[in-house]
């Protein structure tokens, strides 16, 4: 199973996402695929995703279940604890 999650990226991503997977709620893509093909969807969201952000989880046999990979800035943030994939906040920005 592969999710992503896409805040703030254009709509040429947007549309070439959708090619790929399944939209179930706005930038929200759902889909089945190979590391290959799922490696290929990320180097299109590095191209793509300019200002915005993204998460990516997929299934991985691991003591979790799947993995995360995050593009952009986001308060979340990912960090690998004894083998374990945890999120971390950065502090709210007060602009």
């Amino acid at each position: 199973m592969l999710v992503i999650v896409t805040e703030n990226v254009p709509p040429r991503l947007r549309g070439r996402l959708a090619v790929w997977l399944l939209e179930v709620r706005a930038g929200v893509y759902v889909g089945k695929f190979s590391a290959k093909v799922r490696e290929m969807i990320w180097q299109q969201i590095e191209v793509g995703a300019e200002d915005g952000n993204v998460v990516m989880a997929w299934s991985i046999n691991n003591e979790s279940g799947f993995d995360i990979r995050t593009y952009g800035k986001n308060r979340r943030i990912p960090e690998e604890i004894d083998g374990m994939k945890l999120v971390s906040f950065l502090p709210v920005d007060d602009d």
